[in-house]
Parts: structure tokens; sequence; C-alpha cells
């Protein structure tokens, strides 16, 4: 399974854009989908945290998957799911109906929020969906969402699992751990980089891609940061980083997606920039701050 599967690149976990009574606007999503892999994507992610896919409804996230589904069969582009759910056989069930649309490559995992089941009982997790959910698995590492953190040990393990294909490595920091990590990726295990603000230095060390919400705003610049430090022109990756590190602060200043979302409204890619609750709506300050950036003259690498 692993063998046919390769996930090196840039994945943009879109927005669930909506229209002003908040309902899915799903025009406005297939424009996202195809601008995203027009301009360098290797591939999208449906029902993220960046698509608020915990205030979805189940006829809404069919939606979504099937406008990403479409884009992405249209570019020859692979499409990874979000499953998040910390009731095993509830995952199982959503993973096996994703296996009937035909279209997902894999499905983003993340361990069991809220549970905290210790280590072991997150690996017997990830075991039981690997082996009877029928899709391939990303697992989403981001202990300050799920409270449950993965050693590199655990990943490792997890790598040795036929249907576990990567990770998405979002752990806050670049530490030992995330360097031992690095340092010993397992075969056809892919490592995607999934804090915004740090993916230059992780792509440095050795990550072979990311799954990065600032993307949505500058989807061709990520996409050549990721090819440049896999090229070793670590001078321009430097600066592009740099820059990009910026962007992605501003867009994370107030939860995420609130700020993307008035970004993309701004520029009129998107109908609103509305949330649900619990999000609210970014604040002016952080609106204009981003834009700012945004906006500034780009210093392209050299």
């Amino acid at each position: 399974m692993k063998t046919d599967i390769d996930l090196r690149g840039l994945f943009v976990p879109l927005v669930t854009p909506f229209t002003d009574d908040l309902r899915v606007a799903p025009d406005a999503l297939a424009r996202l989908a195809d601008e995203a892999l027009s301009s360098g994507a290797r591939g999208l992610v449906a029902l993220g945290t960046t698509a608020e896919a915990a205030t979805l409804t189940a006829e809404e996230k069919q939606v979504v998957v099937r406008v990403c589904a479409a884009a992405c069969r249209a570019h020859g582009a692979p499409l990874i799911v979000g499953v998040g759910t910390n009731d095993t056989a509830a995952a199982i069930t959503s993973l096996r109906r994703l296996t009937e649309n035909g279209d997902v490559t894999a499905a983003l995992v993340p361990a069991p929020p809220y549970t905290r089941p210790g280590e072991a009982g997150t690996l017997a997790h990830f075991t039981a969906l690997a082996e009877q959910g029928g899709l391939p698995l990303v697992v989403y590492d981001i202990p300050y969402r799920t409270g449950q953190p993965l050693s590199p040990g655990a990943l490792r393990t997890l790598a040795h699992l036929p249907e576990v294909v990567g990770v998405k490595y979002a752990t806050g920091s670049i530490d030992a751990a995330t360097m031992e990590l690095l340092g010993r990726p397992a075969p056809g295990f892919a490592i995607l980089g999934g804090d915004d603000a740090v993916i230059s230095p992780l792509l440095a060390a050795g990550a072979h891609g990311g799954i990065l919400a600032s993307a949505n705003i500058r989807t061709a610049d990520y996409a050549e940061l990721i090819a440049l430090w896999h090229g070793d022109a670590t001078g321009p990756a430097r600066r592009l980083g740099a820059e990009l590190a910026r962007l992605s602060a501003a867009l994370f200043a107030e939860p995420n997606p609130t700020v993307i979302k008035a970004v993309l409204h701004a520029q009129g890619r998107i109908p609103t920039p509305a949330v649900r609750l619990p999000l609210l709506a970014a604040s002016a300050d952080a609106v204009r701050q981003a834009l700012n950036v945004v906006t500034a003259p780009a210093h392209r690498p050299r």
C-alpha cells in the first residue's frame, strides 16, 4: 500500500467557505480547490481543522469531500480527508464510508482527543484503524489539541504498519524528539510539517513536505519553499522561509481559520469571512495586520 502513495510536497487544508447565512458555499470551495492545485499544491486536505470540520453536518461533510474529490480528479492529485474522533469504532465506520467514495487517497487521523488513552492505547487505536478501516492513514500528531503526545518510538512503530503512510507533525516545537524522528525516517513514511511558522526549518531537517493552512493564501510560494529545500537551494530557501514565517504568524494571530478566511474574503476569493461558533470572526486589527503582510512586496529568493 505504501509504495503506491507519494505524499511528498505541499498539501493545502482548505477552508470551508460559508454564505452570509452560514451555509456551505460549494462553488467557492471548488474555485479554491482548483486555484490551490493550479498553483503548485501536490494535493488537498478536506475536513481538517482549517475546514471547521467539527461544526459541519454529515451532509455538509459529504459535499466538501465531493467538491474536493472532483478537483483532485481533474488535476490527478491526491486527496486526504480528516477523520477525527476519540471513538475507535466510530472512526472505523467513517473510514469505511470514505472508501466507498473511491477518490480518497488517505485519511488524516489525530490521536484520540480528550480521552488521553496513553501511548499504548493510542497505538492500539491506530492499529485498529489501520487493520479495519480500509484506507491508508496519515497520523496527525498535534498534542496541544489532543492532549496525547506521541514519542518518536511510537511514530516509528506506527510507520511500520503497512497502512500508515505518513504523519502530519505539529507538535509546536522543534526539539530532540523532532530531530530523532527526522534523522531516521521509515521507508515509505512521509513526514509532513504541520506547524506553518516553522515549516522552513523542518524542511531543512528533512521533512518531506507540509500540510499548511497558510498556503490557502500563497500556495505557489509554499510549494516553491518545499522545492527549494528539496533542491538544496539553502540560501533562497532560508530567505523565502523567513518571509513566509512572518505571513504564518500574522495568519495565526487569532484562532485558525478566522484570519485566513478574512484575508480570502478581502481578496474576493470567498463570499464571506464567516466562521461558525465557537469561533468568532477575526478582529479588524488582526485582519489589517495580515493584509499588510500579504500585500507587502515579496522579496523573491535569489
